[in-house]
């Protein structure tokens, strides 16, 4: 099956989530129903918190680009695509994570997105890495409409 971010975005270079990013977390999300989005990741030894867990920040990456995948696929199933000049239909606003217990460095995690309201102007996701059946961490994603401007002169 192939992933939300090759079926939308194959060209982009985010570093969590972009499939043109050879050097990335190359993440790939798929569709879970009309509103959500599952992925498991193996994390790398170089994403090591210093600790032998999975490091904070790449946690909180994982969490906002799983996000995106799922407000992707939301936007994209309501006919929301991408505004002229826009690489994306949504662009992050803002990023609550909670960090609940450690997650392994050697293991594949998952991770669970769930668009909880959805309009053409704003996205709420909510979303967890979870692990052995527990939630590790959990975040509240908000996304609001990428609306290119034109430079100014």
């Amino acid at each position: 099956m192939t992933s939300i971010q090759d079926t939308w975005f194959p060209e982009l270079t985010c570093f969590g989530c972009g499939p043109a990013n050879a050097d990335g977390l190359q993440l790939k999300s798929h569709a879970a129903g009309e509103f959500g989005a599952t992925a498991t990741f193996l994390p790398w030894p170089q994403h090591d918190n210093g600790l032998g867990y999975l490091n904070g920040g790449i946690i909180a990456t994982l969490l906002d680009c799983h996000s995106a995948a799922a407000v992707v696929h939301v936007a994209h199933g309501h006919d929301w695509p991408p505004l002229p000049g826009a690489a994306l239909p949504y662009v992050t606003a803002g990023l609550d994570v909670r960090y609940r217990r450690p997650a392994p460095l050697t293991e594949p995690v998952s991770l669970v997105a769930d668009v909880t309201a959805a309009s053409e102007d704003e996205m709420t996701c909510e979303v967890t890495l979870e692990w052995d059946g527990k939630v590790r961490a959990q975040g509240t994603a908000l996304w609001k409409r990428w609306r290119p401007r034109r430079p100014s002169r």
